[in-house]
């Protein structure tokens, strides 16, 4: 039970940090543009690295 306590709270902290860097005026987190949303034939209409033909650059 201690080891379930114990990373719930490292997860917190781990969390409680991201948004103080937040607050602080960094820029927001956001995600990687790529993975499976990146290979060809599949739609991704908000990956900036994907050119107009659907292809990866």
């Amino acid at each position: 039970m201690g080891t379930i306590i114990f990373a719930f709270a490292i997860v917190l902290l781990s969390m409680g940090g991201l948004a103080l860097g937040v607050m602080a005026g960094r820029k927001p987190i956001k995600g990687s543009c790529g993975g499976l949303a990146c290979l060809k034939g599949v739609d991704c209409s908000v990956c900036p690295n994907k050119s107009a033909s659907g292809e990866s650059p």
